[in-house]
């Protein structure tokens, strides 16, 4: 099983920023068995969405030279109470990066209500990595059909 929080990127630029989509359905499988009368989207899935499209805005921003494996959230706001059956809308943006690490933000919209924000997101970098192989998974995983060049510019996610 896969546990992907976002359905593909909308648009990237390298070194800048990243912006994904997410629907929430009911037949989602971390929603299965976990509420007795009302399935409510647990506010760590949010955050879980936003690191993993920050991470992969920093892997690529690193030309798939690095992994990035989160270490740090800090200064995080949900909304309590969301329900399946809407659209999110996530954006990420890197603070700073360097070598060894990244800082990044990121946020959450739904019918353009902020419903989550990370202020703060440290990554750690992995050097030793397949390149290849981070960029087959960031392709597969962005819903892309080919790899983007890597330069800024928008994407169309298909």
């Amino acid at each position: 099983m896969r546990f992907l929080f976002y359905d593909r990127v909308v648009e990237i630029q390298k070194g800048k920023s990243i912006r994904g989509v997410k629907s929430f359905s009911l037949s989602e499988e971390f929603l299965r068995g976990h509420f007795d009368k009302t399935a409510m989207v647990p506010g760590v899935i949010y955050i879980e969405a936003m690191a993993q499209l920050l991470g992969w805005l920093i892997i690529y921003s690193h030309d798939f030279k690095i992994s990035a494996i989160m270490s740090l959230v800090e200064d995080v706001t949900v909304h309590p109470g969301l329900r399946p059956g809407f659209k999110a809308d996530i954006y990420g943006e890197i603070i700073s990066t360097s070598r060894t690490d990244s800082l990044g933000k990121a946020r959450m919209y739904a019918d353009n209500q902020l419903i989550a924000s990370v202020n703060r997101i440290i990554f750690i970098h992995f050097h030793k990595v397949d390149i290849q192989e981070l960029q087959r998974r960031f392709q597969y995983y962005s819903g892309l059909t080919e790899l983007p060049p890597l330069e800024n510019r928008e994407i169309d996610g298909g």
